[in-house]
């Protein structure tokens, strides 16, 4: 079975310095030590809690992500260490485990971006503006903030410069654009679209040529002194997801200096421990204390539940409403939580549209082993695209791809010339745990035997996905 790491994250870590160097200076107000939790009532503490595990949820995803794909060598999801690209020609399969929710549509290559020392410079190649292609630059907030794409490109070669925070440099000669992170650390996602099965040595071709290398290296100067060492805590999803999650913060936050918007956000959570880089001590908690914070925790995630079903589900907040830039945002910490615990390191709006499928036409959970549903197209109403539209199974379980008999995990655009379309035109797809019959198998979607969703991706949307004149249809239950 084909392997390939999916769609990906953003961020990473190190202790922060002046000039791409410098240590936190104690008027930094997110630095300063943390005021002592047991002076806080146990009520403060929770909503503390909430709003904060709201609010950094996406990084110590995004670390999840970090960690399986650049810091543990010889790992099942590992692709090149920092400052490198990996290339991965295939499209993802139900063995790739590191990101929930992954894109199976086009072969990815990761670049985790370690920007302390000196920013570093991204070359692209020539591609026809007729294959998708993009190179998504995500901060450790997980807030998109660049493209590269044929949009910046016109299918000609590029060269860009990712900087941090710190740099102070004009544009080098030879540069065609710098792009700046907020922080430390930055995830480039690259995106090169598999229009058929047989083009995947010209993909390949492709990636081989996408290349990286610090702006000392592209200058020919000498290059700065190395950013210090950093100490990565082993990542480990139950520790992350109860307690320990503070902690993990904790360390990243020494690499995310604080945005202006954010002084009295992040003078709050001082309040119950949280700051840069100072130790999270569980043990040290009064019973109370840590009941508070569990209790937060849940209420973020029951307030990510109730939003599902009221707004997520019905449509009213699409995959535009929670990726995008910090500016496209305007900080809904809600938001971004919800993008990254459905479905982390979705495109922007203007790049891609996702559009979700978690319940059916009636409002009810979609199960495999209860029901079978069919999603019709009608005549002509295929959705609106400038590259091509998928749609993609998930286990509601694991919220990963589903293995199946036919190692099929979506359809998409391109298959179209290989699908069944209806007596009127429309079409029909069959979305289902058992085969609908070898007459329907070429528009068949297999499901899993129990909880699933399904995911209607748009690439480079046209104007009438983006200004939502194009309805999606629901899924219909057909038993």
């Amino acid at each position: 079975m084909n392997r390939h790491l999916p769609a990906v994250a953003a961020a990473a870590l190190a202790l922060l310095l002046t000039s791409c160097q410098r240590t936190p200076e104690p008027t930094d107000t997110a630095s300063k030590p943390a005021d002592d939790a047991a002076s806080v009532s146990a009520e403060e503490t929770r909503a503390i809690a909430r709003e904060a595990y709201i609010w950094g949820f996406p990084m110590v995803e995004s670390y999840k992500t970090l960690h399986a794909q650049a810091l543990q060598p010889g790992g099942p999801d590992f692709h090149a260490p920092l400052n490198a690209i990996g290339n991965v020609a295939n499209v993802a399969t139900p063995e790739d485990k590191a990101i929930i929710t992954p894109n199976s549509d086009t072969p990815y290559s990761f670049l985790w971006l370690d920007l302390r020392a000196e920013p570093q410079v991204l070359s692209i190649p020539a591609i026809d503006p007729k294959r998708y292609f993009s190179i998504q630059l995500i901060d450790m907030y997980t807030h998109n903030f660049a493209y590269i794409n044929a949009a910046t490109t016109h299918g000609n070669v590029g060269t860009y410069l990712v900087a941090g925070p710190d740099w102070k440099g004009e544009t080098p000669n030879g540069v065609d654009k710098v792009l700046r992170s907020e922080t430390q650390f930055a995830y480039a996602l690259y995106r090169t679209q598999l229009i058929r099965p047989d083009d995947i040595d010209n993909v390949r071709e492709l990636q081989a040529q996408y290349e990286v290398q610090p702006l000392s290296s592209f200058l020919g100067t000498q290059p700065p002194p190395a950013a210090p060492t950093i100490e990565f805590p082993d990542y480990d999803a139950k520790t992350a997801n109860e307690l320990g999650f503070f902690s993990y913060l904790n360390f990243l936050l020494q690499f995310t200096p604080t945005h202006p918007s954010e002084v009295e956000l992040r003078e709050r959570f001082s309040k119950i421990g949280i700051a840069p880089g100072k130790p999270f001590d569980e043990a040290s908690l009064s019973s109370e204390t840590r009941q508070a914070l569990l209790d937060g925790i849940a209420d973020a995630n029951q307030e990510l539940e109730t939003f599902q079903k009221n707004k997520i589900n019905t449509h009213e907040v699409s995959s535009a409403d929670m990726f995008g830039s910090r500016d496209s945002l305007k900080n809904n910490y809600l938001y971004r939580f919800a993008g990254a615990k459905l479905g982390i390191y979705g495109n922007s709006g203007s790049e891609a549209d996702y559009q979700s499928y978690f319940v059916d036409a009636q409002g009810q959970p979609l199960d495999g082993s209860r029901h079978s549903y069919t999603l019709t197209f009608a005549k002509d109403q295929l959705p609106p695209t400038h590259a091509f539209w998928s749609i993609t199974m998930y286990d509601g379980k694991s919220k990963l791809l589903v293995d199946n008999p036919l190692d099929r995990y979506l359809i998409n655009s391109p298959m179209l010339p290989n699908l069944k379309l209806d007596a009127d035109g429309g079409l029909t797809l069959y979305l289902q745990h058992a085969s609908p019959g070898k007459d329907k198998e070429s528009n068949w979607l297999p499901a899993p035997d129990g909880p699933f969703y399904a995911i209607l991706r748009n690439y480079s949307p046209a104007g009438a996905v983006v200004d939502r004149s194009w309805k999606s249809p629901g899924l219909q239950k057909t038993n």
